[in-house]
Order: C-alpha cells, then structure tokens, then sequence
C-alpha cells in the first residue's frame, strides 16, 4: 500500500530558506566574494528563491549559477537510460570565491560529489559550502550540508519529493512509503 504525507508546507519551505539565507550571510561574514550555485533541476529553484532573499536583505544582487552534472555522474554507464543534458550557465569566475551549492534533496552524496568535480572545471573556489533544503541521511560518501532546511530520518524504500511552484506549481515536501 502506498501512502503520502506532507513533512513541509510551502510556509515552512519559506521560512526553512530565509533561516539559510541567514546563516549563509552569517557563516560567510557578508555578501562579499559569494556565489549560488543550483545544481540542476530542484537545485536551481531553491538557489533563485535564496538569490532572491539575500539579494533583499544585502541590496545587490547575489550572483547565480546554474550547474548540470549530467556527464559527471557515477552512473552514468550503468544507467540503461539515456540521461537528458540539462544546462549549465555560470557567467561568473569561480576563483577564489566562497561558493554555496544548492540542492533540493541530500542522500547517498554522489550528486554532490559530481557537482564538485564540476565545479572544479570552472575553477578553484576558495571554499566550497552546501545548502540543501532536506537531508534525509544515507550517506555512501563522506559528505555533508553547511546548511540544512530540514533533517528528515528516512527508510531506504520511501521516497523525498521536493515540489516547487515553479515546477509543480505546488510547493511541498513529500515522503512517501512505497512499502516493500
């Protein structure tokens, strides 16, 4: 039997990323030399949400990047489906810049480990931070969020949904138990 419940409405999604927001400013001493970065496709939404919160509260614009790390995943030979491109387009140098990758979900940590290596072929970040809106554990690499929206403890066989209005057009967390 499969069910749905809601863990995160698109208030508390709101006030998970303005708390972010916050603690990027604060952990980064500014708004100098920091850039997003939005791992494609959830990734992107959130980073544009957090653009938009610091860019308020510091009054300039955050720069914004958006990552694909469609040719550096591990599984990408072992994927009997033909993953589809996504875009990259980061207008910026990354040298010696304290950059937040974004994401939506946190996991296993091999999404994030490709994005590192992405990242690094645009250049050498000074430090490299990670935001991510829900960690829901099972790590299978040694990686961890700077930021975190909310932790939630889950099962290998329940899926984490990250719906945004700009996807969606609904904005919620859900998990759901497909049961085994």
């Amino acid at each position: 039997m499969e069910t749905k419940r809601v863990v995160m409405d698109a208030e508390g999604i709101d006030r998970s990323l303005t708390r972010i927001a916050y603690e990027i400013l604060e952990k980064n001493k500014g708004f100098n030399g920091l850039v997003l970065v939005g791992i494609q496709t959830g990734g992107v939404f959130l980073a544009k949400r957090l653009q938009k919160i610091i860019s308020g509260i510091e009054g300039a614009e955050l720069p914004l990047g958006i990552l694909d790390i469609t040719l550096y995943r591990d599984d990408l030979r072992r994927n009997k489906k033909k993953s589809r491109l996504g875009k990259t387009d980061i207008p910026f140098s990354l040298d010696d810049k304290n950059v937040v990758l974004v994401d939506d979900v946190l996991f296993t940590g091999r999404t994030i480990r490709a994005a590192m290596d992405a990242l690094i072929d645009f250049g050498r970040p000074k430090v490299i931070q990670l935001a991510v809106l829900i960690d829901r554990g099972h790590r299978e690499l040694p990686i961890r969020a700077d930021f975190v929206g909310k932790n939630l403890p889950s099962s290998l066989w329940e899926a984490v949904t990250v719906n945004l209005a700009e996807k969606n057009g609904v904005t919620e967390v859900l998990i759901e138990n497909a049961g085994n």
